[in-house]
C-alpha cells in the first residue's frame, strides 16, 4: 500500500488512527499496540502477504537473540550469540537481495552457465533488517534493558517508517512506546497532517513531473541511443530533483504520520543540496542510514583512530557497502566509491587549504557560492549511476554531458518550447533546493521540541511570518495544496525508496 493512494489516505489511515485512539480508551494499552501492530502488518502485506512471514520472523527470531543477552554474561558465548544474529540477517538480506548478483558475477567471470530463479525481493527487508542488526548490537553491549515484546514489535513494523525508513534506532522509539500518552494531540494531529500533505505534494506535483524528463533519457541511455548535451544534462538535473523530492517527500509523511499517532520519528533529509561540501551533505542526506554507517561499520573499522590512511581505506569501504545497501548492481557500488572518493578528498582538502592558500581572502558569499556549486554537480554526476539500470547507460549519458557526441544543444526528445520550459522548470527547483525553507523549518515551532534531530541543529526560517501555526490562516494555505496532491492521486507512482 502505497502512501499516495486513495486506499490509504481515505480507508486505511483514518481507521487505524481513530480505532487506535478508541482501543486505548476502552482497552487497556497493551491492547492498543497490538491493534496498531496488526495495521502495520496489514499495511505491510498489502503488497505481498508472502513475505508477511519472512517480516514475523525476523522479528521473532531477532527479538529472541536479544533477549538471551539479559541471561547469558560470558564474553565468549555473547560474541558468539551476536555474530550468529548478525550472520541471519545478512544471510537474509544476502539471499533475496544479492543472490541474483552473485550468480550472474559468477558466470560472467568464470565463464559458467549457472541458471538461477532470483526469488522476489521482498520490500523494505534492506530498513528492517539494518534496524534489528543496530539492536543486536547494543544488546549484546547491555544498552537494552527494555526487552517488552510489544514495544519491540511495533518498534520494527510501525507502517510510516516501515517501508523506506527512516532507519530508526530503538534508543528513539522504545522509550516513547513506553511513555506513549494515548491520547490525541490536537495540535499533533494538525502538524502530523500537515507535514503528510507538503510531502504529498513533493512527490506527486514535483518529484513525479519531472520524472517524465529523467525517465525519457535515461531509458534512451538505455536504449544506446546517442544524447545530446543538452538532454544528457537535462535528464541529469531531473532525476537529482525527482530524487530530492521523491525522497523529501515521504520523509515529511512519514514523520508527519508518526506525530499524529504521538510517536517522534528522527528527521531523516535537511537540505542535502544546501551541502557546502560533501561531508555536509552526507550529515543532510538519508541521515539515518548516514548514522547507522558511522556507528555500526565505520567506527568498528577503526574510524579515525588508526592514522590517516587507514581512516581513508574506513571511508572508502563505508561508502562502498553503502552503496551496495541501496541495491545490488556494479552501477550501485560505483556511485558508493565516487562518494567515498569525494569524502577522501574532502577530508585531505580540509587539512591541506590553509597551506595551499596561506594568505587567502576571498569573500564568504563566492566561497560558498563556489563550494554549494561544486558539491551540488559531484552528487548529480554521482546519481548517474544511481539511476542508470547499466554501466554502459551511465557511460553514455556521463561522454554525452562532457560533448564525446558533440556540444549540440538542441534536445531530441521535446519540442523547442518543451525543453524551454523544462529548463526553466529546473532552474526554479534549483532556486527552491538552495533557499526555500525545507519542512523543519516550516514546522519549527513544533519540530524544536523533537529531541531526535542529530548531526545538524535546526535553524528557523528567518521569516517568522512563514513558520506554521495550527489557525486558520494556515488551513487557507493548506487547501489547494491538498486539494491538488489529492486530484493527482489518480497517478499512482511508487517512492523511488521503495526499491531499496
Amino acid at each position: 500500500m502505497l502512501f499516495n493512494s486513495y486506499e490509504f489516505i481515505f480507508l486505511f489511515l483514518p481507521l487505524t488512527f481513530i480505532l487506535f485512539f478508541l482501543i486505548s480508551q476502552v482497552k487497556q494499552k497493551h491492547w492498543a499496540l497490538v491493534w496498531l501492530i496488526g495495521a502495520s502488518l496489514f499495511f505491510y502485506a498489502w503488497w505481498n502477504s508472502i513475505y508477511l512471514f519472512l517480516l514475523l520472523s525476523s522479528i521473532l527470531l531477532n527479538y529472541f537473540i536479544g533477549l538471551q543477552f539479559k541471561s547469558i554474561l560470558k564474553v565468549r558465548h555473547r560474541k558468539w550469540i551476536l555474530v550468529s544474529g548478525i550472520s541471519f540477517n545478512l544471510g537474509l538480506i544476502g539471499f533475496y537481495k544479492y543472490s541474483e548478483f552473485i550468480v550472474l558475477n559468477i558466470n560472467a567471470f568464470i565463464a559458467h552457465n549457472i541458471f538461477y530463479e532470483s526469488p522476489i525481493l521482498p520490500l523494505a527487508i534492506s530498513f528492517f533488517t539494518f534496524q534489528q542488526i543496530a539492536y543486536l548490537v547494543d544488546a549484546y553491549r547491555g544498552e537494552i534493558q527494555d526487552h517488552n515484546f510489544l514495544n519491540y514489535c511495533l518498534f520494527v513494523s510501525f507502517f510510516p517508517q516501515l517501508i523506506a525508513g527512516p532507519i530508526v534506532h530503538h534508543g528513539e522509539i522504545l522509550p516513547q512506546l513506553r511513555s506513549l500518552a494515548l491520547k490525541i494531540d490536537p495540535t499533533n494531529v494538525a502538524s502530523g497532517l500537515t507535514l503528510f500533505f507538503i510531502g504529498l505534494f513533493k512527490k506527486v506535483a514535483i518529484a513525479d513531473q519531472v520524472a517524465v524528463y529523467a525517465n525519457n533519457v535515461f531509458n534512451a541511455a538505455k536504449g544506446n541511443i546517442a544524447l545530446t548535451l543538452i538532454d544528457a544534462w537535462g535528464g541529469t538535473l531531473a532525476y537529482t530533483f525527482q530524487l530530492y523530492f521523491d525522497f523529501s517527500g515521504y520523509s515529511d509523511m512519514a514523520i508527519g504520520l508518526g506525530l499524529m499517532f504521538g510517536i517522534r520519528l528522527p528527521i531523516n533529509f535537511n537540505s542535502p543540496y544546501k551541502a557546502n561540501n560533501i561531508i555536509d551533505f552526507w550529515r543532510r542526506w538519508h541521515m539515518t542510514l548516514s548514522r547507522f554507517l558511522r556507528d555500526y561499520l565505520y567506527i568498528p573499522l577503526g574510524g579515525n583512530k588508526k592514522g590517516e590512511s587507514r581512516r581513508y581505506i574506513n571511508l572508502m569501504t563505508t561508502m562502498l557497502l553503502g552503496g551496495l545497501w541501496h541495491g545490488a548492481g556494479w552501477t550501485f557500488i560505483i556511485w558508493g566509491g565516487l562518494h567515498g572518493l569525494y569524502l577522501t578528498i574532502n577530508h585531505i582538502w580540509g587539512k591541506k587549504k590553509s597551506s595551499i592558500f596561506p594568505n587567502a581572502s576571498f569573500p564568504k558569499w563566492l566561497t560558498k557560492a563556489c563550494s554549494r556549486s561544486i558539491t551540488f554537480l559531484l552528487v548529480a554526476l554521482a546519481w548517474v549511476f544511481f539511476r542508470a539500470e547499466h554501466l554502459d547507460d551511465a557511460l553514455n549519458i556521463l561522454m554525452s554531458m562532457f560533448g564525446f557526441n558533440g556540444f549540440t544543444v538542441e534536445g531530441q526528445f521535446y519540442s523547442v518550447f518543451e525543453a524551454k520550459r523544462g529548463g526553466i522548470l529546473l532552474l526554479v527547483l534549483l532556486a527552491i533546493v538552495w533557499y526555500a525553507p525545507n519542512s523543519q523549518q516550516i514546522m519549527a515551532e513544533q519540530m524544536k521540541f523533537n529531541k531526535l534531530i542529530y548531526n545538524d541543529k535546526l535553524i528557523p526560517w528567518k521569516f517568522s511570518w512563514a513558520q506554521w501555526q495550527p489557525n486558520v490562516i494556515w488551513a487557507v494555505i493548506m487547501i489547494p495544496i491538498i486539494t491538488y496532491a489529492i486530484f493527482r492521486l489518480s497517478r499512482v507512482t511508487e517512492f523511488l525508496y521503495f526499491n531499496f
